[in-house]
């Protein structure tokens, strides 16, 4: 059993991460939902977008952090979209045991840090056709973690153009055999991942 952080994407707390809150307690795991839009969620992007704007990504990342203070060490960070950065945030600034970014990086110089922790393994997913995807930024934390020598699984090769292709209240995204797939990859990852104060 892994304690885990989830963090949401800039549409916010939707069915979809509800959803996955709910199969990653199904595999034994005790998940904490990071709402930083205190219950608002979107339905489009540019919507969801200009919030993210007016709030301002200082204060959401100060939301994450303090939304995780009173975890113990060793818990997982897992993210969708924005959230993933957020997961990313986290993971620089606490002892995590993983991190999973699902549809979502930044590179680590736009968080404030020049390395990733040598004690947190990763596991990156996206859609091949993802519209939102930067294969640049994608690169620059691939390469960031793979410097670090710490674990790192990638699967970027999902066949689907849906950005946030797990969640099935996003008919226009969802990839029902894509979403089952990284999940069956994710859970696996988090079963082979001892917490970070057993290493």
């Amino acid at each position: 059993m892994t304690q885990i952080a989830l963090f949401h994407s800039a549409l916010g707390v939707r069915p979809g991460v509800l959803d996955a809150a709910d199969r990653l307690r199904a595999a034994g795991h005790d998940v904490h939902v990071v709402d930083q839009y205190d219950g608002r969620t979107f339905d489009d992007y540019e919507t969801a977008g200009a919030h993210v704007e007016s709030v301002g990504f200082p204060a959401l990342m100060q939301r994450a952090v303090e939304g995780t203070a009173h975890l113990a060490d060793g818990f997982a960070v897992v993210g969708f979209s924005n959230g993933a950065g957020m997961a990313e945030l986290v993971a620089l600034q606490r002892r995590v045991s993983a991190a999973v970014l699902l549809s979502g990086a930044l590179p680590l110089g736009m968080l404030g840090a020049e390395a990733w922790p040598e004690h947190v393994p990763a596991q990156i997913h996206y859609g091949a056709d993802d519209p939102f995807r930067s294969q640049e930024w994608l690169d620059d934390v691939v390469g960031s973690i793979r410097a670090a020598g710490v674990r790192l699984e990638v699967h970027d090769d999902y066949p689907t153009s849906g950005h946030l292709f797990t969640d099935a209240s996003l008919p226009a995204e969802h990839d029902p055999a894509s979403a089952e797939l990284l999940w069956t990859r994710v859970l696996a990852f988090l079963e082979d991942t001892p917490a970070a104060g057993h290493r």
